[in-house]
């Protein structure tokens, strides 16, 4: 059940890669390749911080999620302008799924409930950080406008509590993805974000508009 969970995490991540690499304009195979550095770089991330061998290579089904995502897009690609909503619906999806999976697979690995917070969100947003940088747009998780990791944050933060009280089954995880996703497109939807890193104290005053008399110069 939890190799399913990730599979279907790893597809949706990967249908939002290859959306990015056809709104970028790549070819079949860069879509095939940022679905899958999408879909699989998060959990390579968690496996070598784990200490372990990372598991898309030990178990080559991982591969396959990105290569029918990158089909899937090839065939059902809709128009370029929708292209942009359809890439953060699908890697919302994967958030919500990889938050759950990567802080389990911490607290199974005997870590303790902070550090499998951390790694959960790091199992969550890595594929994403990765795609984005690769195609050379700014990151969603390094956008003032929405919210990214803090979606993540809840999610890995009440899997973990979940954890501890021995409640934690397919229903109630199915849950807490579902409602880290919820977060993230509602912060979408209307605009939520975190204060930016400096305070409107600390900010530059606007320069103020040019006068429409002669000017002078010294």
């Amino acid at each position: 059940m939890y190799i399913l969970i990730e599979l279907i995490g790893i597809f949706f991540f990967a249908v939002a890669g290859s959306l990015m690499a056809a709104r970028r304009g790549f070819d079949l195979l860069g879509s095939a390749f940022l679905g899958g550095v999408c879909g699989l770089g998060g959990g390579v991330v968690r496996d070598l911080i784990l200490n372990q061998s990372p598991a898309t290579f030990a178990h080559p089904i991982y591969f396959i999620p990105p290569v029918l995502a990158a089909l899937c897009v090839y065939a059902f690609t809709p128009s370029v302008q929708k292209l942009h909503r359809l890439v953060q619906l699908f890697d919302a999806a994967g958030l919500g799924l990889f938050c759950v999976t990567g802080t389990l697979k911490a607290l199974e690995n005997d870590f303790n409930p902070v550090t499998a917070v951390l790694l959960g969100v790091i199992t969550s947003v890595g594929g994403g950080l990765m795609r984005d940088v690769i195609s050379n747009v700014t990151p969603d998780l390094f956008n003032p406008r929405d919210i990214y990791a803090l979606a993540a944050m809840v999610g890995a933060a009440l899997t973990a509590v979940v954890w501890h009280l021995g409640i934690m089954n397919v229903a109630v995880g199915a849950g807490i993805a579902g409602l880290a996703f919820a977060i993230r497109v509602a912060s979408i939807r209307f605009g939520w974000s975190v204060p930016l890193a400096a305070g409107h104290w600390h900010r530059p005053n606007p320069t103020p508009p040019a006068s429409d008399g002669p000017q002078r110069h010294f």
